[in-house]
């Protein structure tokens, strides 16, 4: 999602994405000779030194308590962050030894564990960020449809609820990290389907080559550096540790394919493609760190290289999970599924039938989907599996334009009443006013 979602305004993109697959910067591999850009080694287990240090919008703080919804529903005017939010900050998802996204965060953690570089792991930082960490550090404008409170919870003007796990990258640079994983649960609005759902988990990291092993490209910045045998060689590292990842999680032999890309905060920049039953998937992006990105973290001096990818999307795949609402319930007859270090394929204990409503208004000029679909989580929650737009009619004489969506409502864990959805519906057409949509 980071890599896919921000890929505009700085420049224009030569590919536009806005799938549920790629996320974050995330780099590795760090080299100790000149030019050495060495082949991913056998895998041999060994120990990622775990970091709990956080990097927040307060320095020095004492470890709060991520789970306090109350950090989160502040009175500030601009805060966005409904309950329904609040209540997911803190779950920890990524750390529970026994959970689908426990589970892959481990195997990645393990991978990285077998190369010959030490990883610092950052997996328990604050997920309150601020503008400038999440956005202006990894050169995303103000004017960036990616910081709309249509697209990110805020806090106040200037704190969020981190969009992805690179709002940390800047400060870790600062730090002196040459190489590290960072790992946690990130926020955004999103559409409602079942691979969306606006919290959810990344995996990422960074790593910078010696300086040695890139001098002769000092200076260079833009088509003159993507041009230089350096460049070339960090680019071809990435993808050699990258598709060992993939082999270490689907086994070796899985094909896979690149595809050039364009985001923000790398130059050049590749996503990746598995062929996985029969299908292609999109699983990650990736690029070497934009030389602008390095500057602002005070690491101008340096090189190096990035990716990023969702934990739920490999988690769906790998475990066969066909709902990402899933990996929030707390029934036994999902959790118990799973056990620490194992793949399982997921067997659906229940399909309970779904309940459909229609909902048709005439938009204001300044509509936004996310919006619309944020209320409707905030009355439905979990409840609301799908909403999609049915049927469009612009009329020529007002210069309105009417939408009309249809929202299936199901439960995972039990049979919903026409009585009850009818009140959800009921509470969304009248609060549908507050985005000044006329309900027809």
């Amino acid at each position: 999602l980071f890599f896919s979602s921000y890929c505009t305004q700085i420049e224009p993109c030569r590919t536009m994405k806005f799938s549920f697959t790629s996320t974050t910067l995330l780099a590795a591999i760090s080299l100790s000779t000149t030019h050495a850009f060495s082949v991913t080694p056998a895998f041999q287990p060994r120990t990622l030194k775990s970091t709990t240090t956080l990097y927040s919008t307060e320095t020095d703080a004492a470890v709060p308590n991520y789970a306090d919804a109350s950090r989160y529903t502040t009175p500030h005017p601009s805060n966005n962050v409904p309950p329904h939010i609040a209540a997911l900050v803190g779950r920890g998802l990524h750390t529970q030894a026994n959970h689908p996204i426990g589970i892959i965060r481990s195997k990645i953690q393990e991978y990285f564990a077998s190369l010959p570089e030490t990883y610092e792991l950052f997996d328990a930082e604050d997920p309150i960020v601020t503008t400038t960490q999440c956005f202006d550090d990894l050169r995303l404008p103000p004017s960036h449809p990616g910081r709309s409170p249509s697209d990110t919870y805020y806090l106040d003007d200037t704190t969020l609820l981190r969009t992805h796990t690179s709002a940390h990258q800047s400060q870790h640079l600062r730090d002196g990290y040459d190489a590290f994983l960072c790992a946690g649960d990130v926020y955004r609005r999103d559409e409602i389907d079942s691979s969306h759902y606006p919290a959810f988990h990344q995996l990422e990291g960074v790593k910078l080559f010696p300086p040695i092993s890139v001098k002769n490209a000092d200076g260079k910045t833009g088509e003159e550096w993507m041009a230089s045998n350096e460049c070339s060689n960090i680019a071809a590292n990435l993808k050699n540790v990258l598709e060992g990842l993939m082999d270490h999680l689907f086994g070796e032999g899985i094909e896979k394919r690149w595809a050039d890309d364009y985001f923000p905060f790398t130059e050049p920049s590749f996503e990746m493609e598995i062929k996985f039953e029969g299908e292609w998937l999109e699983v990650l992006g990736c690029g070497v760190i934009h030389s602008e990105v390095l500057a602002m973290a005070e690491r101008g001096d340096r090189r190096g290289w990035a990716f990023g990818l969702g934990l739920e999307r490999l988690a769906m795949i790998l475990f066969g999970i066909p709902d990402i609402r899933l990996f929030w319930t707390e029934d036994e007859r999902f959790t118990s599924q799973f056990q620490e270090g194992k793949i399982t394929k997921f067997e659906p204990y229940s399909k309970y039938p779904p309940v459909f409503k229609d909902i048709a208004f005439w938009l204001p000029e300044d509509f936004v989907e996310n919006d619309f679909f944020e209320l409707a989580r905030g009355v439905a929650g979990d409840l609301v599996e799908l909403i999609e737009c049915i049927d469009e009619f612009s009329n020529k004489k007002t210069g309105k334009t009417s939408k009309c969506y249809r929202i299936t409502y199901r439960s995972m864990d039990r049979s919903l009443t026409n009585e009850e959805v009818d009140a959800m519906q009921d509470n969304l057409r009248d609060l549908s006013a507050d985005l000044k949509l006329e309900v027809r």
